[in-house]
Formats: structure tokens, sequence, C-alpha cells
């Protein structure tokens, strides 16, 4: 009895010990993290002295995403045996030129991804990868600074498919008008004077323009997270059907050295592709559809998968 009562009173007396240990751990992790928030503070502070320096800031980062998956005999689906796939990278470069007058700042954006089904019943199926995203711009923008914030600029953008129908359509803005910058990750181009050349062997669909253009660009890094957010607008001054607007953005979570986890999504909107696939690609083709009675759906994509920082 008396040798069951001492190791009841040794087990509490350890658990005793070890909760304290525990409090006192805790207590001695609080310090220590607000230590290290401090020194990112400082180190933020740094870098935005860096950032804020003349010269050029050259960068890139992408995001990969991908999966491989077959069936056998697996009859409670319409193809119980296939094979399958999909496989897209996004990549997000820049190369911005600073300095006390004048910026230059240049900007390229690549979205591309694959997908597969191969029907192993079907011997006559497109077992191959298919392209399904295919997004391609790059543009060019320089500014000569009238205030800190505000610049006369030029801009040169242009926007295309590279796996398929290159450069039909492809689009390239080329105007004249100011840029405000007021923070310094933030660009709003407002140009009112601006062309938008329209490349593309539909010359009944597709037509250039003068219009107004319209660019916002968000780039920031917090600690380990990456982000880039960008809108281009082109309003036609000729036509609404040629107006068109595209929002794409990108973000980067480092996991481990340069690995970790990427999110990219977009959005457009464009009454001449849509006029186009619903007259020319269509599973139905429609003869008789015209910019008045088409619907013009938002266009949209997104890739979840890794992403490695450049």
């Amino acid at each position: 009895m008396k040798k069951l009562l001492l190791a009841t009173m040794a087990i509490f007396v350890w658990s005793f010990a070890s909760a304290q240990t525990e409090e006192e751990i805790k207590a001695e992790m609080g310090p220590k993290k607000d230590s290290i928030a401090a020194i990112q503070k400082r180190v933020d502070a740094l870098q935005a002295q860096l950032d804020a320096l003349p010269g050029w800031k050259i960068g890139a980062f992408g995001t990969i995403g991908g999966s491989l998956s077959q069936f056998n005999n697996w009859f409670s689906q319409g193809i119980p045996n296939n094979s399958s796939g999909n496989f897209g990278f996004t990549v997000n470069a820049y190369a911005n030129l600073k300095e006390e007058k004048y910026f230059w700042r240049n900007a390229a954006n690549l979205h591309l991804s694959w997908v597969k089904l191969d029907d192993k019943d079907d011997p006559n199926d497109d077992d191959s990868f298919r392209p399904t995203t295919d997004v391609f711009n790059i543009s060019s923008l320089y500014g000569w600074k009238l205030t800190e914030s505000f610049a006369i600029s030029a801009l040169g953008e242009y926007r295309t498919t590279i796996l398929d129908n290159f450069n039909d359509p492809g689009y390239l803005d080329l105007g004249v008008g100011g840029t405000w910058t007021p923070i310094p990750d933030l660009v709003v181009v407002i140009h009112p004077l601006n062309y938008n050349f329209v490349f593309s062997s539909g010359d009944d669909i597709f037509e250039s323009s003068m219009g107004a253009k319209i660019v916002a660009d968000y780039t920031k890094k917090f600690g380990d997270i990456s982000f880039k957010s960008n809108l281009s607008m082109f309003q036609s001054y000729k036509s609404s059907d040629y107006s068109n607007w595209t929002w794409t953005n990108s973000f980067s979570y480092t996991l481990w050295k340069m690995i970790g986890v990427g999110f990219d999504f977009g959005l457009r909107s464009n009454k001449q592709e849509t006029l186009n696939y619903v007259l020319n690609n269509a599973p139905t083709p429609d003869p008789n559809a015209t910019f008045d009675n088409i619907d013009n759906e938002l266009q949209t994509y997104w890739t979840l998968g890794l992403s490695y920082k450049f």
C-alpha cells in the first residue's frame, strides 16, 4: 500500500513538474516572438530603403501545378479505363529601372497549361496533352517625372496566345498620357491617347481603334509571400464592342527555401473574342451571331500548385 501511495505521489509530482516546465517554456517564448517581430520590422524597413535606391531591380516568381491519374475497370464512371493528367505553370518577371528624373518598367506574364484524357477503350480518341490555358503578356512603360508621384509616360503592351493561334488575335497598345505612383508598389497608368492594334485573320470581327488605356499594377512582397495583381483595360472611342479588359493575380507563399505554394487566377472580358468563338470555334457555331445578340460571358482561369521563387 505504501509503495502504491509513493508511486501515485511520484506520478503527481512529475506531472506537476512537467506542467510547470511547459508553462515556463511558453512564458519564455512570448518575449522571443516579440523580438522576432521587431527584427522583421527592421528588416522590412531596410528592404524598403533598398527598394527606393536608384538603379535596376530585376526579379521573377512562378507557380507549377500538375497531376496524373489512371483508372482500370472503375465502372462507376463513364470511362472506366483511362489515364489522365494536367500540367500548368505561370511565370511573372520584371525588370525596372528607377532614376531621379525618370523610370522604365518592364514586365512579362506567361501562363500555360495542358490536359489529357486517354480512353483506353476508344482507339480513336485523342490521347495527347492539349493546351487549355494560354496567356502571354509583355509591357514596357517609360515615364518622365514631373513630381515624385506623377509622370508623363508612354506605354507599349502586347497580348496574345503562343500555343494556339499565335498573334491571331494579337493586341498591341501604344499610347501616351500620365502615370501615378502613390506608393512604391502601385503603378496606375492613364493614357487618353492610345491606339489598340488588333492582328487577326478574322478581319470582319476584329478591328483596331483609338481609345483610352488604363493599367493598374500592384506588386508586393510580405516576408515569404509574393503577390502581383495587374488590371489592363482598353476603352474604344469607336465602339464599346471593341473594348476589353484583363485582370490577372498571382500569389506565392514560400514554405521551404525557394519552394512554396502558388495560386493564380485571371478574369477577362473581350466581346470580339466571344463573337469569334461563337461564329467559328464553338461545338455548334451560330452563323447568325453578331455583336448585338451574343452573350459576352466572363472568361476565367485559375491554377493551384507548387511555386518556385527565382
